[in-house]
C-alpha cells in the first residue's frame, strides 16, 4: 500500500508540477502582453468556467463517491459507458442554452463572447470529468496524471503561440484553453475507450444509475459549488461593482497565491482512494502526521511573498497597485491548502458529505454579509480582499474543529497557533513590510517551527 501511494504520488507530483509551472508561466506572460481589459475579460472567463461543474448536479460525484476504492478491471463498463453517453447528451443541451444566451442575452458584447465561449466547455469538460472521476476513484493515477499534462502542455504551446504572433484579443487565449481540454478528453477516452466504446446498458437502467449517482453526489456538488462561491462571491461583487481591470487585478493576485494549491490537490486525489482501503482505526493518527508535514512548510512559503512581490511590481507594473494585495491574499494557500488535503478529503472518505455541505453553507451566508457590508456599504476594495482570507480561514477552523470531534484528536493548540502565525504574516508584510517584514516573520516561523520540532522528528 505504501509503495502504491509512494508511486501514484509521484505521478500526481510530476502531472501538477508541470501545471503549476504552465499556470505561473500563464500567470506571468500573459498580462505582461495584453491589455489589462483583456486580461481582465480572459480572467472573466475562468471564472465562469470555474462553475460549470454545477450542470451535472453532482451526477460524477455519486459515482465517484460508490466507486472509490475500486478496481477498474471489475467494474461494469456497460454501465459507465450508459453514464458517459448520457450525461454528453445532457451537457450538450446545456451548451447550446447557454451558447444563445451570451450571443444575444448579454448586453456587453465583449462579456457575452466569454459567455458563448464558457459555453463550449460544458459539454466537453463534464463527460471528460466523469471520465477521470472513474480513473481516479479506481486509483489509475498514472493515466488521470498524462490527461492533465496534456490539457496542460497542449493550453502553454497555444498561449505561447499566441503571445509569438502579438495575439491581443482575450478570445485567443481562451480558445487555446478550450482546445486544449478537447485533447485531453480525446486522451481520457482513449485511456477508458473499453468503458466508452461498450455497448452500454438499457435506457432504463442508464436512468436508475443516473439517479442514484445524482442523488449520491448532490450533495457533494452542492459543497463544491458553496465552497467556491465562498470567494466567487466577493471576486463577482468586484467586478459588478467596480469593473473588469480591477476584476483581473485582483485575480491575476489570487492566481499568485493560489499556485500551490495545485500540488496540493495532486496529494488529495491520491489520498482518497488510498484511505477508503485503509482501516479507520488509523484516520486520526494519519491526520495528524498529515497535518505536521503540511502546515510546517505550507507556512514557510509565506517568506516567498517578500522577493516575489518585488520582482513581480518591476515585471507588471501596470498590475503594481493590486500587488499589495498579495499580503493579504497571500495566506489564502495556506487554509485552501489545508481544507483540501486534509478536511475535504477526510469528510469524503469518512461519508460526511452533508456536513461538508453545512460548512460551506454557512460561510456562504458569512459571504454574503461581509460582501454587502465591504463592498456595497463601505465601498472598501481593502475589506473586499480581508473578507477573503477571512471567510477561508472561518471554513477552516470549523471543518477542523467538527473534523477533531469525529477522530478524537485535539487540534485547539495547533489552530490557534496557526491562525496567530498568519495575523503575523498579514501584519509584518501589510503595516512592515520591506526586509523589515520578512525579518519579523522569518523570526516568527523559526519560533514555530523550533516549538513542533518534537512533532516534526517523529513524523521522520
Amino acid at each position: 500500500m505504501n509503495k502504491s501511494i509512494a508511486k501514484n504520488i509521484s505521478y500526481t507530483f510530476v502531472a501538477n508540477a508541470l501545471s503549476v509551472a504552465v499556470a505561473a508561466l500563464v500567470t506571468f506572460i500573459v498580462p505582461r502582453f495584453i491589455g489589462v481589459r483583456s486580461y481582465g475579460l480572459f480572467q472573466l472567463y475562468v471564472f465562469y468556467s470555474s462553475y460549470i461543474g454545477f450542470l451535472h448536479f453532482g451526477w460524477a460525484d455519486g459515482l465517484y463517491l460508490r466507486y472509490g476504492g475500486e478496481y477498474y478491471d471489475k467494474l461494469d463498463k456497460s454501465r459507465i459507458s450508459g453514464q458517459f453517453w448520457a450525461m454528453t447528451a445532457v451537457e450538450l443541451f446545456f451548451t447550446i442554452i447557454t451558447l444563445i444566451i451570451g450571443l444575444t442575452a448579454v448586453p456587453d458584447h465583449e462579456k457575452g463572447k466569454v459567455v458563448a465561449l464558457t459555453a463550449l466547455t460544458i459539454v466537453i469538460v463534464l463527460p471528460r470529468t466523469l471520465l477521470q472521476y472513474v480513473l481516479q476513484c479506481t486509483n489509475r493515477i498514472k493515466e488521470y496524471s498524462v490527461t492533465v499534462v496534456t490539457e496542460r502542455l497542449v493550453y502553454f504551446l497555444l498561449v505561447m503561440g499566441c503571445i509569438v504572433i502579438s495575439a491581443q484579443s482575450f478570445s485567443y487565449y481562451i480558445l487555446a484553453d478550450v482546445i486544449g481540454k478537447i485533447v485531453a478528453l480525446a486522451v481520457t477516452c482513449m485511456y477508458c475507450i473499453d468503458a466508452v466504446f461498450c455497448r452500454p446498458e438499457s435506457l432504463v437502467n442508464i436512468l436508475n444509475e443516473a439517479k442514484i449517482n445524482i442523488t449520491v453526489g448532490i450533495k457533494l456538488m452542492l459543497s463544491n459549488i458553496a465552497s467556491m462561491l465562498i470567494i466567487g462571491i466577493v471576486r463577482y461583487a468586484i467586478e459588478v461593482h467596480w469593473d473588469v481591470e480591477t476584476f483581473g487585478k485582483i485575480s491575476l493576485t489570487l492566481s499568485i497565491s493560489n499556485l500551490l494549491l495545485v500540488m496540493i490537490n495532486a496529494v488529495a486525489l491520491v489520498m482518497y482512494p488510498a484511505l477508503r482501503r485503509t482501516a479507520e482505526d488509523r484516520y486520526a493518527e494519519i491526520y495528524v502526521r498529515m497535518r505536521t508535514m503540511l502546515m510546517t512548510p505550507a507556512l514557510g512559503i509565506l517568506v516567498f511573498y517578500y522577493p516575489l512581490k518585488v520582482i513581480l511590481s518591476a515585471w507588471l507594473p501596470a498590475y503594481s497597485d493590486s500587488l499589495l494585495y498579495m499580503a493579504i491574499l497571500f495566506p489564502v494557500c495556506v487554509f485552501e491548502s489545508k481544507n483540501s488535503m486534509l478536511n475535504v478529503t477526510f469528510f469524503k472518505t469518512m461519508r460526511k458529505e452533508k456536513m461538508l455541505l453545512y460548512i460551506n453553507a454557512i460561510t456562504v451566508t458569512l459571504s454574503l454579509l461581509l460582501t454587502y457590508i465591504s463592498v456595497f456599504r463601505l465601498d472598501s476594495l481593502d475589506l473586499a480582499v480581508l473578507a477573503i482570507v477571512i471567510l477561508v480561514a472561518f471554513r477552516n477552523v470549523i471543518s477542523e474543529i467538527i473534523l477533531s470531534f469525529s477522530l478524537s484528536i485535539s487540534a485547539k493548540k495547533s489552530i490557534i497557533e496557526e491562525l496567530l502565525m498568519v495575523i503575523c504574516f498579514i501584519a509584518s508584510s501589510w503595516m512592515v513590510g520591506g526586509v523589515k517584514g520578512l525579518l519579523l516573520y522569518l523570526v516568527l516561523y523559526m519560533l514555530y517551527v523550533l516549538r513542533n520540532i518534537n512533532t516534526i522528528k517523529s513524523i521522520f
